[in-house]
């Protein structure tokens, strides 16, 4: 295994670390007005996703008009190790970039594109994913969400749950149900829905760890009309775009996923300085060092799997690593924030800013990580999900 990269990748990281350098947004700016959702963007946030797009650093591995630089697989790996490490993310409409817009480029018409795969990506409209319900979190399929065909529109009818940002999306990319008739997995179908149509609730969920941030919503649609032509892909074939779509979710996070971890890892080796309750520093403890080592090596193991993935992927090969790394990367992060919490002790009840944190988390404390770690074991799929294709599709068991 080569764990070098030549000198035309090294140059790729220089150019793009010297452009980060000189266009990264003002802090101040950033913290006087920080995001309220994951689809709320400020003017900050939009000219930030902009000065990407226009420079093609936005989506390195698209063609220029798409924001990118026709980058390699390998360039690709090299730009999200250093984006990661940045104190703030790409885009602040994560679903919008990362989900839909590369769904719609690949799914969807010509019209579709023009219209809002350039406009996501210049950050001129936001999104929403409508793909969890009450009764359908981790079975996709099973989701109840109704839309009859009536002439030239659509009719919604259902309710969505988890909704990330929806309270200040401009559209929802939402799946339905077209065909109740037919098995779970068929019968499927994608639409476009603007989210100021009459007959659309948006109920946001306050947040525990945060009163004056509501990323979460319930949605609900009530006789909601949607235009025949905001049909994404063919009626009634929608879990192609499903598993599509969670696979641009599932290879972004762990693109940002090890990077993270690093930094959590160096917060932690710095929580080692501080002092117990005997007055000695915890990085005289032998458990500590030991968890410390454990943590370090298994975020090691993450990062070349996923290296490993990447070959496969540049060679034209199938990978079956990122279920793997997915539910090893969420679990170990969560496994390290109660690690950190504990050696904490009692000041871990303190949620404000911790400063052992760093990187992009630097404004969090390891007790606010740990509750957010819930939502990893979740997003782009459940751990317990992950188990089952791993089970299914890598080991090759049967179905229980």
């Amino acid at each position: 295994m080569n764990l070098h990269y030549d000198e035309a990748t090294e140059r790729f990281r220089i150019e793009l670390r010297e452009w980060l350098e000189g266009n990264l947004p003002d802090e101040q700016e950033r913290l006087a007005e920080p995001t309220q959702s994951s689809a709320d963007l400020p003017d900050w946030a939009r000219q930030w996703q902009r000065r990407l797009f226009d420079a093609g650093w936005l989506v390195p591995g698209w063609p220029p008009e798409l924001g990118g630089k026709n980058a390699t697989p390998i360039q690709q790996l090299v730009y999200f190790e250093e984006m990661a490490r940045l104190p703030l993310m790409r885009s602040y409409n994560v679903q919008g970039l990362t989900i839909i817009a590369p769904a719609i480029h690949d799914f969807g018409n010509d019209q579709q594109r023009e219209s809002y795969v350039l406009p996501t990506l210049r950050a001129e409209i936001s999104w929403c994913l409508g793909m969890s319900e009450p009764g359908a979190g981790s079975d996709l399929a099973g989701l109840s969400t109704r839309a009859e065909l009536d002439d030239d529109h659509f009719i919604v009818n259902g309710q969505k749950v988890w909704t990330s940002g929806a309270e200040h999306s401009d559209f929802c990319f939402c799946f339905v149900r077209t065909d109740p008739e037919a098995p779970k997995h068929k019968g499927i179908s994608v639409l476009i829905i603007d989210m100021k149509t009459p007959g659309i609730d948006v109920r946001p969920m306050p947040e525990l760890t945060n009163k004056d941030r509501a990323d979460f919503s319930e949605v609900f649609f009530d006789d909601v009309e949607v235009p025949v032509e905001n049909l994404v892909g063919e009626l009634n074939h929608g879990w192609a775009i499903t598993t599509g779509s969670l696979a641009h979710e599932r290879g972004m996070l762990w693109t940002t996923q090890v990077s993270e971890l690093e930094n959590r890892i160096e917060a932690f080796r710095q929580l080692g300085e501080r002092q117990d309750g005997h007055g000695r520093r915890l990085a005289e403890d032998s458990v500590f060092r030991d968890e410390l080592a454990s943590l370090y090596l298994d975020a090691q193991a993450l990062k070349f799997m996923g290296y490993r993935g990447f070959a496969k992927i540049s060679h034209g090969q199938a990978s079956p690593e990122h279920s793997l790394l997915k539910l090893f990367g969420s679990e170990l992060t969560q496994r390290l924030t109660l690690m950190a919490m504990e050696h904490e002790g009692a000041s871990a009840l303190d949620i404000g800013m911790d400063p052992y944190s760093v990187g992009r988390y630097s404004r969090h404390s390891f007790t606010m990580q740990y509750f957010y770690s819930f939502a990893g074991t979740i997003a782009g799929g459940t751990s317990e999900i992950q188990r089952n294709i791993i089970a299914q599709r890598v080991l090759g068991l049967p179905r229980g």
